[in-house]
């Protein structure tokens, strides 16, 4: 009970930090509501004012609080899956882009966007309308299997092998990809950049339900699985002993995270290291207890999102400095730390 205790409080410290960023960066914007505060501007849309011009409507509600909301969601989806895979690999590097989890999502997402249109009319309209992130979905599930087949002999994992294998799928992913980019026309190519730097500037609050969809479905299952990674920790044999269903919760874990990170990467791009920074940092604060690491990656993976959202449409405004490139310029570093750290361990 006393765990639980702690673990609310710092739950609700979390939630209420959060809530003060996203209040700042409704804030934040070149755009001006004529001397009005975006927050009154937010009431009198709430409220129906028919008052209110309906350029600062679409500012505040279908660009401001949408893009908000969604990297929110999607921070707090990609910190999620880190601390997942972190927790069945028994190892800090493994994340969506380590492992290739990330590239397979954005090649498959590619070939929907530059080859789609020689087969979508064959399809059905369901499908059709959701092609792309159907396809990241799939690409993130088929790299995940494939990694987890060649790193994984006689029930174990080699950390090792699975790293490289990331690597190696990494780099045909993007090999295939760039190929995809060098055939692609102007449209698509816009649209293929946007995949491979990141961004939410494309947020709607369609995509953000259907995110919340798959965030309520996702953490109904994995956020109750703290006790077992931690038993994972002591190693799959002893997990078992201890009642750890240890195939059910890797297949569990795989397809969960390949959910989240080929939704994340259908709707906002390749967006880098949050799923390692994020988990790293709490593991600093709670070593490897993933009952305490786990939920609260949910909240810290909102905040650092939210965070570098908010400077990548203000350092050079009025342009948007790729979201991607912020955070692959702050795990950069964070990554070199753990391998300095492993180093020292050996």
């Amino acid at each position: 009970m006393r765990t639980q205790s702690k673990l609310y409080f710092y739950l609700t410290i979390g939630a209420v930090l959060l809530a003060i960023i996203a209040v700042l960066a409704l804030n934040t914007g070149v755009y001006d509501f004529g001397g009005t505060s975006p927050f009154k501007v937010l009431w009198q849309y709430i409220k129906g004012d028919p008052g209110l011009s309906l350029s600062d409507q679409y500012v505040i509600w279908e660009v401001r609080a949408s893009r908000i909301v969604m990297a929110i969601l999607i921070g707090s989806m990609l910190a999620v899956s880190g601390t997942s895979l972190q927790g069945l690999f028994k190892n800090p590097l493994a994340t969506g882009e380590a492992i290739g989890l990330t590239s397979g999502a954005t090649l498959l997402a590619a070939i929907a966007i530059v080859l789609g249109g020689h087969f979508k009319q064959y399809l059905p309209e369901v499908v059709q309308f959701s092609l792309v992130g159907i396809s990241a979905f799939l690409g993130a599930l088929l790299a995940m299997m494939l990694v987890y087949r060649i790193s994984t002999s006689a029930g174990k994992t080699n950390v090792v092998m699975m790293l490289l294998s990331g690597v190696a799928i990494t780099s045909i992913g993007f090999s295939i990809t760039g190929f995809l980019i060098y055939i692609s026309k102007d449209e698509q190519l816009r649209d293929l950049t946007f995949w491979n730097m990141g961004s939410l500037a494309a947020a709607t609050w369609t995509k953000n339900i259907i995110l919340a969809v798959v965030i309520v479905i996702s953490y109904a299952i994995l956020l109750p699985k703290g006790k077992a990674l931690n038993a994972m920790m002591l190693g799959e044999r002893d997990a078992q002993h201890l009642g750890i269903n240890v195939e059910k919760l890797k297949r569990q874990i795989v397809i969960i995270t390949s959910l989240m990170v080929g939704t994340c990467v259908a709707f906002s791009g390749t967006i880098g290291f949050v799923g390692l920074i994020v988990p790293y940092i709490l593991r600093l604060l709670f070593k490897s207890n993933y009952v305490f690491i786990l939920p609260l990656s949910a909240v810290l993976g909102s905040i650092l999102l939210l965070i570098a959202d908010t400077f990548s449409r203000s350092i050079v405004a009025p342009s948007e400095l790729p979201i991607g490139i912020l955070t692959s310029l702050i795990g950069g570093p964070v990554f070199i730390a753990i391998l300095i750290k492993f180093k020292k361990s050996l």
